[in-house]
């Protein structure tokens, strides 16, 4: 049998989930240094996918206890979009079944837009329920951003089909009869908060890239109505258009 290639060996490796596995003890002796490396990556490979797993575990640590005491639908909410000076708050009610398993769903904040948006179509189509709510600019300078926030997180749990019997919440406490748990950094903590997070956030980049073809000028597509240095030029030169915060400083000095 002749001797495997290098780019062989490096094929076959993808498919070894174990430093134990007999086909990495059976090429240890060999001396070629392209094999050792690739052996080398696949164990850095391993160590980070465990790593991974035991993360994701982790952050059912608020789930399984509530899944477990008899509450079948738990809810995890979070939103995107109070910061910006334009565009809506996006709120987000996600309910997971006990063997939701997609590793990668962490703090939306921590992925890129590409594992989001890959992320965000396994999440809709796993999760038992999603639920996504919106205020507008207008209705957060009516009120403000937390009220604006807290609504708009109201009425996704209240749309919900399934409705809830408890609720994790990520820093916004619900005027709502529902038992929760509120959690600062919640999509850091909870796997239920994190997979809200990641709808809520390709959501309204979604829309802020819409609302880019209605409004140019700002660069919404690529700062989702966040402050930017060119976002602020377009206030500049343009004004407020429709959906900036007229509220949040600096867009009213801007006003024409």
């Amino acid at each position: 049998m002749s001797k495997q290639s290098v780019a062989e060996i490096k094929v076959n490796l993808k498919n070894v989930n174990s430093m134990d596995d007999p086909y990495i003890i059976s090429l240890k002796n060999d001396p070629r240094k392209g094999v050792q490396n690739a052996i080398k990556q696949r164990e850095k490979q391993l160590a980070r996918l465990v790593a991974a797993k035991v993360a994701f575990e982790k952050r059912f640590q608020f789930e399984r206890p509530l899944w477990q005491a008899g509450h079948q639908y738990v809810a995890g909410i979070d939103e995107v979009g109070r910061g910006p000076l334009a565009g809506p708050v996006v709120t987000c009610a996600v309910i997971l079944k006990p063997d939701f398993d997609l590793i990668g769903v962490t703090d939306s904040k921590q992925l890129t837009r590409k594992e989001r948006e890959e992320l965000y179509l396994h999440i809709v189509d796993e999760a038992l329920e999603v639920s996504i709510a919106v205020n507008s600019a207008r209705r957060i300078d009516e009120t403000n951003i937390y009220q604006a926030t807290q609504e708009a997180m109201i009425r996704a749990v209240k749309t919900m089909i399934h409705q809830p019997t408890h609720l994790i919440v990520d820093a916004v406490p619900l005027a709502i009869p529902i038992p929760q748990t509120t959690l600062i950094k919640g999509d850091q903590k909870s796997i239920s908060v994190a997979a809200a997070s990641i709808v809520a956030k390709e959501y309204r980049d979604h829309l802020m890239a819409e609302y880019a073809q209605l409004y140019p000028g700002y660069g919404f597509a690529e700062n989702m109505g966040y402050g930017t240095a060119g976002h602020i030029t377009g206030l500049q030169k343009f004004g407020p258009c429709p959906i900036h915060r007229l509220t949040f400083n600096p867009v009213s000095k801007y006003q024409k």
